[in-house]
């Protein structure tokens, strides 16, 4: 879900250190891992008092999540039936005196009659920051699902949770993590320093690696083999948590897999000329989708890519100075996008992605998805020149998504918390700390090292074509860069019809399966 909103914050550095484990905790310690590492525990069995290793009570009884709810499952699919166990719970984050300071919320499945040692197990979460993991637990790869085409269509309707016949649970156990602030993880402690604590770039990862080797550790899956699978600034956290696991935690990951990824702040953030040419092809993409009838494939897209990386780039950096290569690029940009010749002209052929959206269907008084461009939806002020208009590939699924989280938890796992699931917080996106410089966030100095440290690492970069809130083709500029370590063949980039979400559709839902299935073997 969602790529980064902007918010201005402290160093990330500050958080590590507050994160810091006490000593009362170094019994705790990960194999191979610096004994001051922050720790982790599950809340006792009462959801209250002392926790098992010592530690003081949490401050606040109201804030206390209920003890883990562990439940059997049978899912009818279609050729097979899983027989799994799924447990709801959570597991508690320490500061560095030993006292309580949040509860990250997890929904673990196990599939039955395997051996743990060598099943693979997958951890999952969204980006935001502030989305909670249920956009892929509901959307992708949990044992239910519910249809999200047709939540986008009708959002007055609630679809109900079904059997997920593209669930990833045949050839791997799955781990959701909510992280801070979203679905129903929260703080014990109180105070704001506190939650500042967890919200930076370097502190998320910190406290999501900790969860991950606490639950490791308690499941006794040590020796699993390990992925880490991230969506949106996902692709900023998932690179930097498998690095944190390998060197400050002594655990070991295998792969991991990016779905709609922002890998460079500065290719969806920045004000850069580079930006123009990340999003090119996916604003092509929608106007050739409409002529294609929904058959557009990725490699269609082969001659806006190359033209994006060629004559459209260099016309962009002679600029408007060079009135002829302004006018050539204004014109082929309004042939590739339908966009209406004298506006491609009147901008000179360089569109933000909120002037596409409202560019490109303005005949008809329509904006087209952020999230999904080849979703139209109307503009409520068609007549403003402001930009004030909602997402109509997003907002049909917050309804969807918040009710089938209630669903699965309250009547399927038997857990309830008291409060309210958060599926995606603004609080938590507007408080978050990217450090001084936002735009200079990435994580492909992450991917290098990854790359470099383990032969056997493999990588899995999945995107939709009409995506404009991460782009593609911002992904594949940045991957070709990359040297080729050993074998290109461990670096993967799929391109899907969809947008943001693309395992909203059928296919798309089904192909990134295979890929993911081919990945793990």
């Amino acid at each position: 879900m969602p790529g980064p909103l902007s918010r201005h914050a402290c160093l990330g550095a500050m958080l590590l250190a507050l994160l810091l484990a006490s000593a009362a905790h170094a019994d705790d310690a990960a194999p191979g891992a610096p004994s001051h590492q922050a720790e982790a525990t599950q809340p006792d069995s009462k959801g209250g008092g002392d926790n098992a290793h010592g530690g003081p009570a949490a401050t606040a009884n109201d804030r206390h999540l209920p003890p883990d709810s562990t439940t059997s499952h049978k899912l009818a699919l279609p050729g097979r039936t899983l027989a799994f166990t799924a447990t709801a719970g959570s597991i508690r984050i320490f500061d560095d005196k030993g006292e309580a300071q949040a509860d990250i919320a997890t929904t673990a499945y196990q599939l039955d009659g395997t051996d743990p040692r060598s099943r693979p197990v997958t951890f999952v979460f969204n980006g935001g920051p502030g989305a909670s993991s249920a956009w892929l637990q509901f959307g992708s790869n949990g044992p239910w699902r519910i249809a999200m085409d047709r939540a986008i269509a009708d959002s007055s309707a609630l679809p109900a949770l079904e059997p997920n016949a593209e669930t990833w649970l045949d050839f791997t156990d799955l781990v959701f993590i909510d992280p801070l602030g979203t679905g129903y993880s929260r703080m014990v402690a109180r105070g704001d320093e506190a939650k500042k604590r967890f919200f930076t770039v370097d502190g998320d990862v910190a406290s999501i690696a900790l969860v991950i080797r606490r639950w490791l550790e308690k499941a006794d899956r040590m020796q699993s083999p390990k992925f880490i699978t991230g969506e949106s600034y996902g692709g900023i956290r998932g690179p930097k948590i498998v690095r944190n696991l390998q060197t400050r935690q002594g655990i070991a990951v295998n792969g991991l897999v990016l779905i709609s990824p922002a890998l460079d702040f500065g290719d969806v953030l920045g004000t850069g000329l580079t930006r123009f040419v990340a999003s090119l092809p996916s604003m092509a993409a929608v106007a050739r989708g409409n002529e294609k009838g929904g058959t557009l494939t990725h490699a269609d897209m082969a001659d806006v890519e190359s033209y994006a990386q060629g004559e459209f780039l260099t016309d962009l950096v002679k600029g408007q100075a060079d009135a002829e290569a302004t006018r050539r690029l204004a014109d082929r940009f309004a042939t590739l996008t339908g966009i209406d010749q004298a506006e491609s002209r009147r901008l000179a052929g360089r569109f933000d992605v909120s002037e596409f959206r409202r560019a490109f269907d303005r005949r008809n008084g329509k904006v087209t998805g952020r999230y999904d461009a080849s979703v139209l939806g109307f503009d409520p002020y068609p007549d403003s020149s402001a930009s004030d208009f909602n997402d109509p590939s997003e907002e049909p699924l917050l309804t969807a998504l918040t009710s089938a989280a209630f669903e699965l938890h309250a009547h399927k796992l038997n857990w309830r918390p008291k409060g309210s699931y958060e599926l995606l917080s603004r609080t938590v996106n507007r408080e978050w700390d990217f450090g001084k410089h936002r735009n200079s966030v990435e994580s492909v100095s992450d991917i290098r090292e990854l790359l470099a440290a383990d032969p056997k690492f493999r990588l899995l970069v999945a995107h939709g074509l009409f995506d404009l809130a991460t782009p593609y083709f911002a992904s594949q500029i940045r991957l070709d860069q990359l040297p080729t370590f050993g074998s290109r063949d461990r670096v993967r980039l799929v391109v899907y019809p969809g947008g943001h979400m693309f395992y909203s559709h059928d296919g798309s839902r089904q192909a990134l399966r295979d890929e993911v299935r081919a990945l793990m073997k």
